[in-house]
């Protein structure tokens, strides 16, 4: 056998010597030689070489033979007296191979040191004399050895968190369907207003969808029953599928318990599945992509922020042949930016990549239909096709994998993948994230299926959702409050510390009657601390001028740094900088401020207005209730 080669197998029959680094080596022979000391080379540094594990026992004499061939410590182990090798194999004779744990991995019978594969490995050493071999004495657990404090590791990783300040409270907050977007905390006559909840369009108690699933619910019970395969599946269950399918004109779609479930499962299923697979995975992408990515055990590449440059510069690194998945977002949650979906399904195609798109807080919200930011691209062309037809040379057409959400804009929950069928049946067939769990309740179904339909024929949600958003955005650039720029829904206010973002957050909840959920790190970098605001179509002006009078407020309070204080300091994620360099990774088109034009509004508006008989548009409030909630926050 080469020796290289057998040096290698000896190396992984021991971990100890594989671990011994050669310096390490060089000072034990440097010793050996000096000092006519009695621990010289040829005794406790072969031993050790051996198997450092077991001391005494030396264990293959092809070993040292190898090791007498190294350049580094060959000539002291040469050098070694008569009488040091002696005794080497004096306790060579004393102590039999087999006792070594690590020896049972060679074959004491092949002079070339071959790895014994089919020899078991050693089990982990467990107090003392443990893994000596089957004929040792079985651990006592007679002595007063205490048991692990599992407690005491608890309570060190929550004050650790308490420590950095991102220990997460949860706020008592019960959401009136009736009075959307009003809730009350744990004393239900305490009326506060929601202003980030990801319910972004209200659905959750549009009649429509609430009857529906009252009906399914009088029909089908409550529950699932089992998984699809065993008594879970259902007429539901596939016209659900079939809804979303169409929605975003794919052959197929899948539903899963939710999208962290949809992700984690599809990109673990399907990344371990192709051979030598790579992933192109964006810094900020959300946690069950990353969770999925680190399930699949493939090779994975993180990309800076819609940074195109760097993408291509990894991508550039593997030949085309090589299986690739580019794993990005529409909307980004925290930031509100958007991903460069065109210029990436370009790179795709040059590259031989495949495209997975997470349009989770996208879909309900853009494009004529909600399919999502896809679709909007191209909205003229959606806006003429019927749901369900492919638009050639769409960027939907470019998309090869769309996963999505029902328990945001669409109000329920649940999640999905939509794409080709022969990909959705393979992962129907070995994610255990959908094998292994109930099904989707008829209920739920049944109003998923409502919220898609009524969603893909009106406008007016998404109409109020987005003239609201720019409203709010325009009176807190008035006011100096710092607004992570951004073309989305998302209204991310930059506090930049964790403990006055908690702080402000109380204050709102506390003094203004007002929900906004501060979100600190490991959602969002150290320094980049937020409260994220969600425009709602419920939230009326009203409303709006008290969220901005109570900001304000809170900001001089806390003396919290104000846009241009930011600017001063030479800005933070995109606050206070040029437009030039905000716009660089905001993921829009160029000079474009936000992804519903001005155009594209007016349209929606005209066509409500057409198809409710010229009724204005108004938040989806009743009067009363807003007057309730007046004489609430007087």
């Amino acid at each position: 056998m080469d020796p290289i080669k057998a040096m290698s197998l000896l190396n992984r029959a021991c971990p100890y010597l594989a671990r011994t680094g050669m310096t390490a080596l060089q000072g034990l022979a440097d010793a050996g030689l000096s000092g006519g000391g009695t621990r010289s080379l040829s005794t406790s540094a072969i031993e050790q070489a051996r198997c450092g594990v077991c001391p005494g026992h030396t264990g293959q004499s092809a070993l040292l033979a190898k090791a007498s061939e190294c350049p580094v410590v060959g000539p002291s182990i040469r050098a070694n007296d008569a009488a040091a090798a002696a005794k080497a194999a004096k306790a060579t004779q004393q102590a039999p191979v087999t006792a070594c744990p690590y020896a049972k991995c060679v074959d004491p019978a092949d002079a070339d040191g071959k790895v014994n594969v089919n020899a078991s490995r050693p089990s982990k050493a467990v107090g003392a004399g443990a893994g000596a071999g089957a004929d040792a004495a079985p651990v006592s657990h007679d002595s007063q050895e205490g048991a692990f404090d599992y407690e005491g590791l608890y309570q060190a990783r929550l004050a650790k968190k308490h420590g950095d300040k991102s220990y997460r409270y949860f706020n008592n907050i019960n959401r009136l369907a009736g009075r959307f977007p009003q809730a009350h905390t744990a004393n239900a006559a305490n009326l506060v207003t929601v202003w980030c909840s990801n319910d972004y369009l209200g659905q959750s108690k549009n009649p429509v969808v609430v009857d529906a699933m009252k009906d399914a619910l009088d029909m089908y019970g409550a529950g699932a029953g089992g998984t699809r395969n065993i008594a879970g599946n259902s007429a539901l269950h596939l016209r659900l599928e079939a809804e979303l399918a169409a929605l975003h004109r794919m052959e197929a779609a899948l539903v899963f318990s939710s999208c962290f479930v949809a992700n984690d499962a599809t990109i673990s299923t399907l990344c371990s599945a192709l051979p030598d697979c790579v992933i192109f995975s964006d810094k900020m992408n959300h946690a069950s992509m990353i969770l999925g990515i680190r399930h699949s055990g493939a090779r994975k590449h993180v990309f800076n922020h819609n940074d195109l440059a760097h993408l291509e510069e990894l991508l550039a690194q593997y030949p085309r042949s090589t299986p690739k998945l580019i794993a990005f977002e529409s909307v980004y949650s925290m930031s509100g930016t958007v991903g460069r979906i065109p210029e990436i399904c370009a790179l795709a195609k040059k590259y031989g990549a495949i495209t997975y798109l997470d349009e989770v807080h996208a879909v309900g919200m853009y494009g004529p239909h909600g399919a999502g930011v896809a679709e909007h691209y191209d909205y003229e062309a959606s806006l003429s096709a019927p749901v369900g037809q492919r638009i050639p040379g769409s960027l939907m057409e470019q998309v090869d994998i769309v996963t999505g959400t029902l328990g945001k804009a669409f109000g329920i929950v649940g999640g999905y993948i939509a794409a080709s069928s022969s990909l959705v049946d393979m992962i129907r067939s070995y994610a255990p994230g959908f094998i292994f769990t109930t099904s989707l309740p008829p209920p739920i179904n049944a109003g998923a299926v409502a919220s898609i339909q009524y969603l893909s024929g009106s406008q007016r949600e998404r109409f109020l959702q987005q003239t609201h958003v720019r409203q709010l955005k325009s009176d807190l650039a008035l006011a100096g409050i710092p607004v992570v720029p951004n073309p989305s829904h998302i209204v991310p206010v930059l506090v930049g510390d964790a403990e006055r973002a908690k702080m402000a957050s109380d204050m709102l909840l506390t003094e203004h009657n007002i929900y906004v959920q501060s979100i600190n790190y490991p959602t969002v970098p150290v320094g980049e601390e937020r409260l994220r605001i969600t425009p709602s179509p419920g939230h009326s002006a009203d409303m709006r001028s008290r969220l901005v009078g109570a900001l304000d407020s809170v900001w001089n309070r806390l003396g919290l740094r104000r846009t241009a204080d930011w600017e001063r300091e030479g800005g933070r994620c995109g606050v206070g900088e040029s437009r030039v360099n905000s716009e660089e990774h905001v993921g829009w088109k160029r000079g474009v401020e936000y992804m519903w034009e001005d155009h594209q509004l007016k349209q929606a508006r005209d066509y409500e207005m057409a198809r409710k008989g010229a009724v204005p548009i108004t938040p989806a409030i009743p009067e009363t209730v807003q007057q309730v909630i007046s004489a609430t926050m007087v």
